[in-house]
C-alpha cells in the first residue's frame, strides 16, 4: 500500500452507516487481554480496570520503547480539527482527563503553552472551521496579525503570512513519560502487565479463546483488544493490508544560539499552514532543544527492524524551512533526531472495531499521527463500548474505508 499523501490536522468525516451494527456488551468482571502499551492500549487498559473488568496488558518491549510511536519526548495537544467537531470534541474531554490523570499519577505530563497556528491567506479552513466549536467550549482562538506576531515573536518570519491565530488552551503532553506513567498507574491499581511478545493468529474464523505469548504463557479472556500500533496492519495483513501502513516520520532537535535560548523556550506549541508539508515545532521539550516535525507523509517503514536513523534529504528540507521561519535558526546545530512511526489509517480517522469474524476481538489503532492527545478519552470511550454503555462509532468503523 502507498502512504497516502495527506496530512491529518482535520481527518475528513463520513456518513455511511454500517450495514448491521455489533454492539458488544461485556458483563463487570469480564476479562479482557489488552496488547500494546502505548497512547491507545495503555490508557483503554487503564479505564477498562476502572469499569470493574478484570485486565492483562502485554506489550513485548514495554511502554514508551524505542520502537514505539510513543517514545518520543514529546507531543502536540489541540484540538483544531477544521470542520471536524468529532475531534475536537474528543480533545476537550481528553484534556480534561489529561489534567484529571496527572493530579491522579502527581505528575506533571500536560503544558499548556498554547499553540500558534501561522496561516498564508485570509481564510484559513483548517482552523478558521473550528473557530465555532472553540466558542461553544468557551476556548476562544485570539486573532493575532503580523504586526502583533512581529510584537510577541520577533524569533519568527512572518513575511508571507497572512496572519496568526493562537489556542491559548493547548501546548504539548510529555509522549514517553506519560505512557509509562499510566503503566504503572494500571498496575498500581490491580491490572497485570506481562512483557512478551503475542503470536500472530491464524485466520480468525469465530471468537478468540486464547493467546500464545513468547514466554510460553497463553493467556484465556472474554475479550481481546489489539491496540498495536504500527504493528496492527502486520498482525492482521489479510484484513487490513488496503486499511494501514506504517511510515517513517521524523522529528529534529535544534540547538539555539545561547543569547536567543530562553526565546525559543518560551515560544508556543506552532503549526504551519501551508496546506502541504505542515511543519510544526515543540520549543523547549525541558531544554532538549528547538524540535521540529513535518507532517507529510514518509517512506514504507518496518517498526521492528526499521533503523531510527534520519534521512538526509528530509533533514535538509526541515533545515531550508527552520531558515526560512525562524532565521536565527539558520546555522543552529542537530542535536539528536527521532522517528515517529505513523500508524496510518486510509483517511486518517482512528479504528476501533470488532474483527468482522468475531463477536470479541476488537482492534483499535490507526492513530495517524495525531492519535496520542486523545489517549485518555479514547481510552475512557473503549471502555463504555464495552461495558455497553456505547455503540461502535461509525467514524471509527472498519468497513467501508476509502
Amino acid at each position: 500500500m502507498t502512504p497516502p499523501n495527506l496530512n491529518t490536522f482535520a481527518p475528513r468525516t463520513r456518513t455511511e452507516t454500517r450495514a448491521q451494527k455489533r454492539n458488544p456488551s461485556l458483563p463487570p468482571g469480564s476479562s479482557v487481554v489488552v496488547v500494546g502499551a502505548g497512547a491507545f492500549g495503555g490508557w483503554s487498559a487503564l479505564y477498562l480496570l476502572r469499569k470493574g473488568f478484570r485486565v492483562t496488558l502485554v506489550d513485548a518491549w514495554g511502554a514508551g520503547n524505542v520502537r514505539s510511536s510513543s517514545g518520543d519526548e514529546t507531543r502536540v495537544i489541540r484540538s483544531t480539527y477544521g470542520a471536524n467537531e468529532t475531534y475536537f470534541n474528543l480533545n476537550v474531554r481528553a484534556l480534561e482527563l489529561w489534567k484529571e490523570n496527572q493530579a491522579r499519577f502527581d505528575k506533571k505530563l500536560f503544558f499548556n503553552t498554547g499553540v500558534l497556528w501561522m496561516c498564508y491567506t485570509p481564510e484559513t479552513p483548517l482552523v478558521d472551521d473550528s473557530i465555532a466549536f472553540a466558542q461553544q467550549h468557551r476556548m476562544d482562538y485570539e486573532y493575532l496579525s503580523t504586526e502583533e506576531l512581529n510584537r510577541r515573536y520577533p524569533e519568527i518570519n512572518t513575511q508571507d503570512l497572512h496572519h496568526g491565530y493562537l489556542d491559548p488552551y493547548g501546548g504539548y503532553l510529555k509522549a514517553r513519560e506519560a505512557v509509562q506513567a499510566v503503566q504503572t498507574a494500571f498496575v498500581e491499581e490491580g491490572g497485570e502487565f506481562i512483557q512478551a511478545h503475542v503470536a500472530p493468529l491464524a485466520d480468525v474464523h469465530g471468537d478468540v479463546n486464547s493467546l500464545s505469548l513468547s514466554n510460553g504463557e497463553t493467556l484465556h479472556a472474554d475479550a481481546f483488544i489489539f491496540a498495536c500500533g504500527s504493528w496492527l496492519g502486520d498482525l492482521f495483513p489479510q484484513l487490513l493490508r488496503e486499511q494501514v501502513n506504517c511510515t517513517k516520520q521524523e522529528v529534529y532537535y535544534f540547538g539555539p544560539p545561547p543569547q536567543h535560548a530562553a526565546a525559543f523556550e518560551r515560544l508556543p506549541v506552532w503549526v504551519d499552514v501551508d496546506g502541504k508539508d505542515f511543519y510544526y515545532g515543540i520549543p523547549g521539550n525541558a531544554h532538549r532543544g528547538f524540535k521540529i516535525g513535518v507532517d507529510i507523509r514518509g517512506e514504507i517503514f518496518d517498526p521492528t527492524n526499521g533503523d531510527h536513523t534520519l534521512t538526509p534529504v528530509a533533514l535538509q528540507r526541515a533545515r531550508q524551512f527552520l531558515a526560512h521561519r525562524f532565521p536565527l535558526l539558520k546555522d543552529a546545530p542537530l542535536g539528536e533526531s527521532r522517528v515517529c512511526p505513523y500508524e496510518n489509517s486510509t483517511d486518517g480517522n482512528f479504528i476501533f472495531d470488532l474483527h468482522p469474524e468475531t463477536q470479541n476481538l476488537f482492534l483499535l489503532g490507526g492513530g495517524s499521527g495525531h492519535g496520542f492527545k486523545h489517549g485518555p478519552a479514547l481510552g475512557e470511550w473503549v471502555a463504555q463500548t464495552l461495558a455497553g454503555e456505547k455503540e461502535l462509532f461509525e467514524m471509527f468503523a472498519l468497513n467501508k474505508r476509502d
